[in-house]
């Protein structure tokens, strides 16, 4: 499962990439910290939704994997920007992308 999910922090290190914090958790508005510590109010992170999206039934398990694979990649230098990502308009449910975007932008097809 790990392997195959390595992108679902990849928006956590962006920070890190950019040489502002050398570790996720030090950026006080990205999503590592809601992760690892959830708000009650005002929440950014649907955890229900994560988690159904990576077959995990618990927070707290959740956390943990989520913190491995943040580990794993600074660990392994994995830092490197990821075109999959970063050259895609948005990242989302295909409702999402079209109501809220592929409008306003063209060229552009929802995949």
């Amino acid at each position: 499962m790990l392997n195959g999910l390595y992108g679902c922090h990849i928006n956590d290190l962006n920070m890190v990439r950019a040489g502002v914090v050398k570790h996720p958790k030090d950026w006080e508005h990205g999503g590592y910290n809601e992760i690892h510590s959830p708000k009650k109010r005002y929440r950014i992170i649907d955890h229900q939704e994560l988690m159904q999206l990576f077959c995990v039934l618990d927070v707290i398990d959740f956390a943990s994997i989520h913190r491995k694979w943040v580990e794993e990649a600074l660990a392994g230098n994995r830092l490197k920007r990821q075109s999959r990502w970063t050259e895609s308009v948005a990242v989302g449910d295909e409702s999402f992308v079209k109501d809220g975007l592929i409008g306003r932008v063209r060229g552009r097809q929802v995949v």
